[in-house]
């Protein structure tokens, strides 16, 4: 008789989370308790070898359950971040080459046209080719009630999810060849927005139209273009958000599985995107919610 699935109720941590806040960009290292990458769990089996991946804010959160889980499925990964994330990079970059792949770390901005074409350039300059785009970095601040959103806050939410994003995929987009997958990390905001994340899920909506829209073009090179949309995931974007520690303690909990999710719970989803099982997937937005409908 075969051991029971696991439940996904008490997969990972299922209490409520300490008081705690940062500033932006959270750093893991200071998060109680550190999120789970999969550094522990996540086996590889192959199923991505030879490709050559960039995935922008990929030093953390779900960037580093990403790249832990593409090179130990064969692998290269060049990781776009911030330079003041450079530890968290260094952190994910030792688990890449712990894996036996190399690991490319990219510092910048990605609201900086100019390093956003770099970062693609220097990815195959460094790894021999670009067979996967993750476009994965993202900003969210809290907002206590509409009139009070500030216009440099709003200004970085729009230029890092969407300016960033449009820049990367540009500057990758005529050299993809066939085969080749682009993944955007969207959220259940994208569907469901909260009116304190006004400005980050319609920066999340538009996300999807970019899926929609660019996997049409895409479609007749043999390039495929999907996304995900995460629920509330345990990620330095959390504590760093700006929440109370009320929110933060139950961040999750309203679920129906009734906790937040890990990192590690959503690489397979990205590796399935990129991998050869999916090539009849592209325009779709796959659910990592905790069992929040889209």
């Amino acid at each position: 008789m075969p051991d029971n699935p696991a439940d996904p109720r008490h997969a990972h941590r299922n209490e409520e989370f300490p008081p705690q806040t940062q500033s932006q960009p959270g750093q893991t290292e200071q998060m109680r308790p550190e999120p789970d990458h999969g550094e522990s769990t996540y086996e590889g089996h192959g199923r991505l070898d030879g490709r050559r991946a960039l995935i922008t804010g990929g030093d953390s959160g779900i960037g580093r359950a990403v790249s832990i889980a593409f090179a130990r499925e064969g692998a290269d990964v060049a990781i776009a971040h911030l330079p003041e994330e450079q530890s968290d990079a260094d952190t994910t970059l030792e688990l890449v080459r712990e894996a036996g792949r190399t690991g490319l770390s990219l510092a910048g901005d990605l609201r900086n046209e100019d390093f956003a074409i770099e970062a693609v350039r220097k990815t195959r300059d460094g790894l021999g080719g670009l067979d996967v785009l993750v476009l994965n970095a993202g900003y969210q601040h809290d907002i206590d009630g509409f009139e009070n959103l500030r216009t440099d806050e709003m200004r970085r939410v729009f230029q890092t999810n969407l300016e960033g994003l449009l820049f990367s995929a540009r500057a990758a987009f005529p050299d993809l060849e066939s085969g080749a997958s682009i993944i955007v990390t969207a959220s259940i905001q994208s569907f469901n927005p909260s009116p304190g994340l006004i400005d980050y899920a319609m920066t999340k909506a538009a996300q999807v139209a970019f899926v929609k829209a660019l996997a049409e073009e895409a479609g007749p090179r043999g390039v495929r273009v999907n996304g995900i949309a995460p629920g509330p995931i345990w990620t330095p974007l959390i504590p760093g958000t700006g929440w109370d520690d009320e929110k933060v303690q139950s961040f999750g909990s309203d679920t129906p599985l009734g906790r937040a999710g890990q990192p590690a719970e959503l690489a397979g989803a990205y590796v399935y995107l990129a991998s050869a099982e999916s090539t009849y997937t592209s325009g779709a937005i796959l659910a990592v919610t905790g069992g929040k409908a889209l």
